[in-house]
């Protein structure tokens, strides 16, 4: 076997980058800053507690009470050197592009505006710590007594509801999704207008 074969299997094992890792996520989906952060700190943390454990079973000892502090002070280091390290990497990705919260909105309001409400769209974003822009929530606004009685529609049939019971069942359903009382109420009477 070659002597070049054997050091391209060992490159094969060695992990991603954080970098790597990220523009891998983000070529599945669009993320958000914050989600992409959190999981990006997960990963490392996850990257450096393996070493941490290849290092503790290549030389096991008792540790004193010198030694457990020493080792507390690292971990508070470790932890910022991490969050340094994600925080270049976010950094470097809005820089070339790779990673944009307006196209994170738009991705998002594309994905659910059919099967949600506003409130719902909103609140999913404001876990995100993003909002809307004042244009895109006017047409979501706007839009939305349309999209709820489409939602409702796909769910229960083009007729509308024969007893309170069943129109309760309905508007429980439209308001689990996110939709406005006033949407509602106009999706329950859409075949009226």
């Amino acid at each position: 076997m070659p002597a070049g074969a054997s050091s391209r299997r060992a490159g094969a094992a060695k992990p991603l980058s954080l970098k790597a890792r990220a523009i891998a996520l983000l070529a599945q989906r669009e993320h958000s800053a914050a989600e992409l952060r959190r999981k990006l700190l997960r990963i490392a943390r996850d990257r450096d507690h393996d070493r941490e454990g290849e290092a503790a079973t290549a030389g096991e000892e008792f540790a004193g009470g010198f030694e457990r502090q020493v080792e507390a002070e690292a971990d508070v280091e470790a932890k910022a050197a991490v969050e340094t390290e994600v925080e270049q990497v976010l950094v470097w990705l809005q820089g070339q592009g790779y990673l944009n919260e307006e196209r994170f909105v738009e991705s998002r309001l594309h994905l659910r505006s059919q099967r949600y409400g506003s409130l719902r769209i909103k609140q999913e974003l404001a876990q995100h710590g993003l909002s809307l822009s004042i244009e895109q929530n006017e047409a979501l606004r706007e839009a939305e007594p349309a999209r709820a009685a489409e939602a409702r529609r796909r769910k229960f049939g083009d007729s509308l509801p024969a007893d309170a019971a069943e129109k309760a069942r309905q508007m429980r359903f439209l308001a689990a999704r996110g939709f406005s009382a006033e949407a509602i109420r106009r999706a329950l009477r859409a075949d009226d207008d």
